[in-house]
């Protein structure tokens, strides 16, 4: 879990976002793309093509972080627009990152208790 502190913006990077870029790559489409700064303190969070994996950058004053995460199953829940960002809040971000459609909490998938 990521603990965002209280007044960071998170956005969404719509459409799909090439996967093998890394930390610069992501901040020059920051930048460049979404005509942006990457070190002003906001979290971006880009999604690849298959929608079960994703990329979040985030500039804490002291350096720049990326993580990512991939889904077992199922897909990230994403804004159907092509280009741009879309705001969400911290916990829109938790459901996200949790499998859960954000817009209308539910578990897209379970994995069955071990038994």
């Amino acid at each position: 879990m990521i603990l965002v502190p209280g007044g960071v913006r998170i956005w969404l990077a719509t459409g799909h976002t090439d996967m093998r870029k890394g930390m610069h790559g992501l901040a020059l489409q920051v930048q460049q793309g979404l005509r942006r700064d990457p070190h002003a303190g906001d979290l971006y969070i880009f999604r690849g093509r298959t929608g079960g994996l994703v990329k979040i950058l985030w500039y804490d004053g002291l350096g720049t972080s990326l993580y990512a995460k991939r889904l077992d199953r199922g897909r990230f829940v994403w804004p159907s627009a092509t280009d741009g960002v879309v705001a969400i809040s911290a916990s829109q971000m938790a459901c996200m990152l949790e499998g859960i459609d954000w817009r209308n909490p539910q578990h897209t998938w379970r994995p069955s208790a071990a038994g």
